[in-house]
């Protein structure tokens, strides 16, 4: 759930390293060019940093942190510092929802899609991941209140390079994943594709205990269900960079997945009177495209740019099961099959304006950005009949956008002030109502930061932002999921509403590796994941959906920091010698949270507890150069907003890493989950319904890792990331 890294170590090597230069200064020129050297040398070796911290943001290397990069984008993800899954399976930093970003540019795809995808990405595809806590007015509005942004790797080097990576998991199952990437440079033109496959299965076994309390005598079902998923993707990204003058790039980025996933399960209900048993089975073929553009343009040499983007994103999802009840799967009692056809299709067009005023420690930027999506959703579902039940959804939205942003230092604090417009247009059309749902909103969002130096290695900061969550296809959406029968439903909320949410944070970030703050959060609308029944029902019947929620706030505190244990083992003097290089540190990095909820209008039967969530990573060098990565995190039983967590959720990871042939080949150990403990038990309150909720995946999982890299190592960093929101937006210093 957490990364590490002691930058702490790095600043004092480079204070250390400054102290002998001047203490050591001679007169002569050829003494201060070696002082000069060795200076330099410290700062490429800062350069190495696991994790750094800002005021505004926490950039996370993971390429090469072997406790992170070895699986998936989405596994990489859940153990950043501050960031917690949910009972419900949605992600959030420091207690506040995120929104998902990839190379910069936000993700239209929610719920499994998004996880779908996040796995289908590799972790060691991975340049960094940027935690930004409180976004500025250059991001989008709709972000909740933090982003989570994953930068794919940009590395180009002159000639051909090449990395080859297999990951071999086994449990139960025993699939591989191997993985090539290709890069290099030419003249004016770099370039860089990754081609690789991927090939999961899982499991998971849900059960429920439900109560229904509008019969009298109140009404129980036990339920359980257990599905086996398999998951195959074959992925291509690819970008290049061509440098079209010495002021100006055109970059351009295609990313592709495509997929064939399955989904099976077999589901018991029981009852007074009732002894249900129902199975059934869904096929989908996915297909996802992602192409931008971006022209990039220095207007002069103090760091004025112009930058133009177009991106579009293609995803469907057809169902390849056949349309007729005679081949679904069958059995005595019933069966069931849902063929849901879905598609998505997301474009934008954006530009930015940056004017940096340094004499006067001033910077404006500015920009704008047009946004049109589309979701059409067809399921047909067979109910215990050769007759399917069809639901059609279609949604459609226009976003309009324009942003002014502005930066002023003044002594020791730098202010940032932002204003953000946005106008929605919304429409929802679906078979099971009559007419559409349309509204049309025009907002504007402010956003307000200040940050003081104390010194140089401390600053304290504050920061204030407006944002939206408009409700997404997956709470919106009638075919929420295939799982409908005679006791179980399905399905999105038509009528939600944006949710608004005014965010409130304060920090003090030290040495560039010490983080503690707090924030609070006021929403209104928020819109969460509840079981509910209808009051006149005559039979017990669970509805999954979301309910709004007038007035929803949030307060959270955190904690983040070191412990340098080579300092206590090894002593001062060892400690020194091992300060330049992280690789043979000896360390832990603990990473603590504090979550309170508070819902206006809504009684809790249950008392409303606080949450909390520890977690550590350490590094351990042992004998061989072998080095051991564990993690260990824990989130206590308490309230999650409206859940009641019954049980602790914990993990202990486990891996070994060791470096051959002049680090050209890198093979690893790693068990995931080693203890099998990590699982859901939680109890969900909705209308007429008490749900006690228990969830396990086959979560310990073993994992050989494998990459052996081709031709030169010594990078040459090159800007080719496309930036298709601007990275200055959350309230950074002006230097």
């Amino acid at each position: 759930m957490k990364t590490v890294f002691l930058s702490a170590l790095f600043f004092i090597a480079t204070a250390m390293s400054a102290q002998e230069a001047t203490k050591k200064a001679a007169t002569t020129k050829d003494t201060i060019k070696e002082k000069i050297t060795r200076l330099e040398e410290v700062t490429v070796t800062i350069k190495k940093k696991f994790i750094k911290v800002d005021s505004d943001k926490t950039t996370v290397s993971v390429k090469d942190n072997a406790m992170l990069n070895s699986g998936s984008s989405l596994e990489a993800v859940k153990k950043l510092p501050g960031v917690i899954t949910s009972p419900t399976g949605s992600i959030t930093l420091n207690g506040k929802g995120v929104a998902i970003y990839i190379d910069g540019a936000p993700s239209t795809l929610s719920g499994t899609d998004l996880q779908n995808y996040l796995n289908s990405l590799p972790a060691n595809a991975i340049e960094k991941v940027e935690l930004i806590y409180n976004p500025g007015a250059a991001y989008d509005a709709n972000a909740s209140g933090s982003i989570i942004n994953i930068v794919t790797s940009s590395k180009r080097m002159k000639g051909i390079n090449a990395s080859f990576n297999i990951n071999y998991n086994f449990n139960k199952y025993q699939k591989p994943s191997p993985q090539i990437l290709l890069n290099g440079k030419e003249k004016n033109l770099s370039w860089q594709t990754m081609l690789g496959y991927n090939y999961i299965d899982s499991e998971t076994r849900t059960t429920n205990s439900q109560t229904f309390t509008a019969f009298n005598p109140v009404k129980v079902l036990n339920q359980e269900n257990f599905g086996v998923n398999t998951n195959r993707n074959l992925y291509f990204r690819g970008g290049t960079n061509y440098k079209l003058t010495k002021m100006s790039n055109l970059l351009f980025n295609y990313n592709g997945t495509f997929s064939n996933d399955r989904s099976v399960f077999e589901a018991t209900t029981i009852g007074d009177n009732i002894d249900y048993y129902n199975k059934g089975i869904t096929k989908n073929k996915n297909n996802n495209h992602e192409v931008s553009l971006q022209y990039k343009m220095k207007l002069d040499t103090i760091g004025t740019t112009f930058d133009v983007t177009a991106f579009g994103n293609q995803f469907d999802r057809k169902p390849i099961t056949a349309s007729s009840a005679t081949e679904n799967i069958s059995n005595t009692n019933s069966f069931n099959n849902g063929n849901i056809d879905f598609k998505l299709d997301n474009y934008y067009l954006k530009y930015d304006f940056n004017f940096p005023f340094e004499k006067h420690k001033f910077s404006f930027s500015t920009g704008g950005k047009f946004n049109g999506l589309q979701v059409k959703d067809n399921g047909s579902y067979f109910l215990n009949s050769a007759l399917p039940k069809d639901i059609s959804f279609d949604y459609k939205e226009n976003n309009l956008a324009f942003y002014a942003e502005a930066r002023k230092k003044i002594k020791k604090f730098s202010f940032t002030a932002g204003l953000r417009y946005e106008n929605f247009q919304v429409e929802r059309i679906t078979n099971t109502l009559t007419d559409k749902i349309k509204f049309q909103n025009n907002n504007f969002f402010p956003n307000l930061s200040a940050i003081y130096e104390v010194n140089d290695n401390v600053n304290v900061s504050a920061s204030y932002s407006k944002k939206i969550n408009q409700p997404n296809y997956n709470n919106l959406d009638p075919n929420n999921s295939s799982s409908f029968d005679q006791y179980n439903t399905s399905q999105g909320n038509l009528f939600l509403n944006p949710t608004f949410l005014d965010n409130y944070e304060f920090k003090i970030s030290a040495f560039q590796f010490v983080q503690v703050g707090m924030n609070y959060t006021a929403s209104k609308d928020n819109n969460l994941f509840v079981y509910s029944a209808d009051a006149n029902a005559t039979t017990p019947v669970s509805n999954q959906t979301f309910q709004q929620f007038e007035h929803f706030n949030t307060f959270s505190a955190y904690a983040n920091f070191p412990i340098p244990l080579d300092y206590f083992l090894k002593g001062k003097e060892e400690f020194k010698k091992r300060m330049s290089d992280m690789d043979k540190m000896n360390y832990i990095f603990f990473n603590i949270n504090y979550i309170k909820s508070d819902i206006k209008g809504y009684v809790f039967p249950y008392s409303n507890k606080a949450i909390w969530n520890y977690a550590a990573q350490a590094q351990f060098i042992l004998p061989w150069e072998i080095k051991n990565s564990i993690t260990y995190y824990i989130l206590p039983s308490g309230n999650w907003q409206i859940y009641k967590v019954t049980k602790p959720i914990q993990e202990f990871d486990i891996s070994f890493n060791r470096d051959f042939m002049n680090k050209k080949l890198k093979i690893g150990l790693h068990c995931f989950d080693v203890f099998n403990s990590n699982e859901i038990n939680a109890l969900i309150a909705g209308q007429n319904l008490e749900t006690n909720f228990r969830q396990k995946n086959d979560s310990r999982t073993f994992r050989i890792s494998l990459t052996y890299n081709f031709g030169n190592l010594k990078l040459q960093k090159e800007n080719t990331d496309i930036q298709t929101e601007k990275k200055q937006g959350g309230g950074g210093l002006v230097k």
